[in-house]
């Protein structure tokens, strides 16, 4: 399928592990979209997660790269879970030159047992807690942090909650994450596969965007809150055709982005504009980790030390560094 900007220029297609930009201009839609494959198998395969763990893993990756894809500036976003599940941590980082890394804490033993219990849902896995976004332009400008209570069966759920109280512009997000079996070479090889769409209403005039007071009331106190806005009706419209995809159709690599796109937007006309590629890339350095053991003291230098040497692992990518003991222990003033 030909892949055209505005009707005129001829766009590659966005292919596996890129972010696919548009906007349905009749609807005052506009979002983004993405399939991912050997990033994202890259990132699960490394920690060997148990399944539920990696799909749940798998969709906050998807989410991150929607949501941090939209920054205009060179920095990064960062998606973090805290909660008192059996996966009591989540953190996807995002860098805006597309580089990507991502890690889930689990309880082993707590996440078998939900498995053996048919309570694995997304919900159950991960508990009550907070989700953060963060925007980090770098050391000179502030963070910018949205925090909201995770509530939610499902990381979508949790993806509204998230936009209806601290971005409060309507969005509508589906996510899906396949583990998938393939016979190559004669043998059976295992893989991830990923996909996901962001919509976002955006009309023009203000008054289109009015929703409903938020929980808790935003009314001056003495003020009835306002009657309930009813949805307009591109939104409305935009929202039924996002819904009506399937998981399948968003992980199958026979329905690439640029055909789902077409599938579900093409009576109305939808732009696509240049995908940008994303990565399997951590930003861990062993100058980066010398200069935080730099910053211990003498005594949280010696609890560091194991066998002589100081060994450091990258949670993100598993890489190993080491380091003698001696180097951090002349800085505090205490070697020999």
């Amino acid at each position: 399928m030909t892949v055209r900007e505005a009707g005129q220029t001829t766009l590659a297609p966005a292919g596996d592990d890129a972010v696919r930009p548009f906007a349905v201009e009749p609807l005052d839609v506009r979002g983004r979209a993405i399939q991912m494959g050997p990033a994202l198998d890259a990132i699960l395969a490394r920690h060997q997660y148990p399944p539920v763990v990696a799909t749940l893993l798998g969709e906050a990756i998807v989410l991150t790269v929607l949501l941090g894809s939209s920054l205009k500036f060179d920095g990064k976003f960062i998606l973090q879970t805290s909660t008192d599940g059996p996966v009591d941590m989540l953190v996807v980082d995002y860098r805006t030159n597309g580089a990507l890394r991502a890690y889930a804490r689990f309880d082993a033993d707590a996440t078998a047992a939900a498995v053996a219990a048919g309570a694995a849902s997304p919900g159950r896995l991960l508990g009550h807690g907070t989700l953060a976004m963060t925007i980090d332009q770098g050391a000179q400008v502030s963070r910018y942090q949205g925090v909201v209570p995770l509530e939610g069966q499902t990381l979508e759920e949790v993806a509204h909650t998230y936009f209806r109280l601290s971005e409060q512009i309507p969005t509508r997000v589906r996510l899906a994450v396949a583990e998938l079996h393939r016979r190559e070479d004669g043998a059976m090889r295992h893989g991830w596969r990923a996909g996901g769409v962001l919509v976002q209403f955006l009309p023009e005039a203000p008054e289109r965007m009015q929703k409903r007071d938020l929980p808790g009331g935003d009314a001056p106190e003495g003020m009835a809150a306002p009657e309930p806005v009813a949805e307009d009706d591109a939104w409305v419209q935009a929202q039924s055709l996002v819904g009506t995809v399937a998981d399948d159709e968003l992980t199958d690599p026979a329905v690439p982005v640029d055909r789902l796109l077409y599938r579900l937007f093409h009576e109305q006309g939808v732009r696509v504009f240049a995908a940008s590629a994303v990565r399997d890339e951590c930003s861990c350095s062993r100058e980066r980790i010398e200069n935080m053991l730099s910053r211990f003291s003498a005594e949280e230098i010696a609890e560091s030390i194991e066998d002589g040497r100081i060994g450091v692992t990258c949670e993100f990518c598993g890489k190993k560094y080491d380091f003698d003991p001696a180097e951090f222990l002349s800085a505090t003033g205490t070697a020999d």
